[in-house]
């Protein structure tokens, strides 16, 4: 089974790496789908229980946020894989002004102040680095930092 964390500021194309990738095979564990950290908690909870791939959709932006998910994930014998968005304020910036719920400027910068970047030693059975290519679309590479 695997549990895929998404690592980024918001804006950073997240939500759209999900659908592409994962949309068919895994559920979506996001802070805009859900609402609240205990409906994260339960949904994580249920996927652990019935072995069901999971992605979790929000910035995870500190090792502290991550390790919520990443600790039960291992401990249930899930493969746990990080993809890290590259931080683009830009583009993350001009991407969020054509939203229908947009971040305002202060929650996407201060993200981006917050933002570490994953390490290894955090569990991960793979990490790797997600770029935007200038048509929208993603380049992923191995992550070593």
């Amino acid at each position: 089974m695997e549990a895929i964390l998404l690592i980024g500021i918001q804006g950073a194309g997240k939500s759209t790496f999900y659908i592409e990738r994962f949309f068919d095979t895994h559920l979506r564990i996001g802070q805009d789908l859900l609402g609240t950290r205990h409906r994260q908690r339960r949904l994580l909870e249920f996927c652990i229980e019935t072995r069901q791939p999971f992605v979790v959709d929000k910035t995870n932006a500190t090792r502290a946020e991550r390790m919520r998910f990443i600790l039960p994930s291992m401990e249930a014998g899930f493969r746990v894989v990080g993809y890290f968005f590259e931080p683009d304020p830009q583009g993350s910036w001009e991407r969020n002004q054509r939203r229908k719920r947009q971040v305002p400027p202060a929650g996407l910068f201060g993200t981006l102040k917050r933002l570490e970047r994953p390490q290894q030693d955090e569990g991960y059975s793979a990490l790797h680095r997600v770029s935007l290519t200038p048509d929208g679309g993603f380049i992923v590479s191995d992550y070593a930092p």
